[in-house]
């Protein structure tokens, strides 16, 4: 029998998706699951993205160009325009979703053994892109207990070594919803430039900002022309997570022309998801007011019932939807498989994801779950019951 890639073997399953499995049992068993566990919002999709689609013209769907199609990639650069960041359409490469515009950044930019530094936690999908790239991942860890600020440059410093090539960030974050100020941001700009690293930034939830934040791009940091990558998304800006359209952008030119190279080997992204992240840049204000006002709404609901919870702790994320919470359990990986198993209150139960898996320093996380508020304040109000009553019951709960 023949052996798989050892790569196969060491690429980790996803934390968010391996407990799939328990939830569809539990649905079969007549138990609703609340899924807390995955970055799939209930915000409708842009009616001009859908009726894009709907009224293309088509009488073959021909490859686009392998950077994707030319007028949408004038169109983002307006876009970036109007949110302050000046980049020409020639220095966007549309990708199949972040998550291709982030394996291919590792690709074209880091050989086989060569290190890169990543705040933890850190989405877990990035271990994957790593081993496919043969990249290292150098974890730099940040706490709960200051909401998950960016660690001290020191800690940056001192895990630099010569085959250090690149520091990842991700801004809003995922999964603590940490908001990057523009001092963390200009102190690792330092760094950068100091030790000549590219600097990748996975900016897919910029839009999402609380509390009159603001967020801060690392396009627009002084001296960086050659070092900043921007890995951008139409997934979550848009709320049509399954379009899987994303982009690499970046004013390094040399590094535009490998990332196309990568591009050709895959020859183009999918034309109809262009046409819809295309009409979407359209999408009028009040959408995003709309949604905005939502998310909020959401955060501030959850932070509140869960840090009323005996034993728990959610700290208040500035950005995007998520954040890492800390439970009184033993275990996070149990509690979330005991959860879909072997629980349920009222016929219900919640599905979260376990910190573990967004950990790359064994042993971190084992008492934290991230809570994803993509789901209507009704569904949080009976999530989180479910959630308190289970903590009052689980096995390895660790408050007395």
């Amino acid at each position: 029998m023949p052996h798989i890639s050892v790569k196969g073997i060491q690429i980790p399953a996803s934390p968010i998706r391996k407990l799939v499995p328990y939830a569809e049992a539990a649905k079969q068993r007549g138990v609703k699951v609340y899924h807390l566990n995955i970055g799939q919002p209930d915000i409708r999709t842009p009616e001009v993205a859908l009726d894009a689609v709907k009224r293309a013209d088509v009488k073959v769907i021909e490859y686009s160009h392998s950077a994707g199609i030319e007028s949408y990639r004038r169109k983002l650069s307006g876009y970036y325009h109007s949110v302050g960041i000046e980049v020409d359409y020639s220095q966007i490469l549309v990708t199949v979703g972040g998550s291709e515009a982030l394996s291919t950044a590792m690709t074209v930019c880091m050989d086989a053994g060569d290190e890169v530094l990543v705040p933890e936690p850190f989405y877990a999908n990035y271990n994957g892109f790593a081993v496919e790239s043969g990249v290292i991942i150098r974890p730099i860890t940040s706490t709960i207990d200051n909401n998950f600020a960016l660690p001290p440059i020191e800690d940056f410093e001192r895990h630099i070594t010569p085959r250090t090539k690149a520091i990842l960030i991700c801004n809003p974050n995922n999964p603590t919803g940490y908001l990057y100020s523009k001092e963390e941001l200009e102190q690792l700009s330092k760094i950068v430039k100091k030790y000549d690293l590219f600097l990748f930034s996975d900016e897919v939830y910029r839009e999402l900002c609380y509390d009159g934040e603001v967020h801060h791009s690392i396009m627009n940091l002084e001296g960086l022309e050659e070092h900043a990558v921007m890995i951008d998304s139409s997934s979550k800006r848009y709320s049509m997570c399954g379009i899987r359209v994303g982009a690499l952008v970046t004013r390094n030119k040399k590094v535009v022309e490998a990332a196309l190279k990568v591009g050709q080997a895959r020859l183009c992204p999918p034309y109809f998801a262009q046409v819809a992240a295309e009409a979407a840049i359209d999408a009028p204000k009040s959408y995003f007011e709309e949604v905005h006002r939502e998310y909020a709404k959401r955060r501030d609901f959850m932070v509140e019932a869960l840090n009323k919870i005996p034993g728990v702790y959610c700290p208040i994320p500035k950005g995007a939807f998520y954040v890492l919470v800390r439970l009184p359990i033993d275990d996070c990986d149990r509690f979330a498989q005991w959860m879909l198993e072997e629980f349920e209150y009222g016929k219900q139960t919640v599905m979260v994801a376990p910190a573990t898996g967004f950990y790359a320093t064994k042993c971190l996380g084992l008492n934290e779950v991230r809570v994803a508020y993509v789901l209507n304040v009704d569904d949080l109000r009976n999530a989180i019951e479910c959630l308190a009553e289970a903590l009052k019951v689980y096995p390895g709960r660790t408050l007395r």
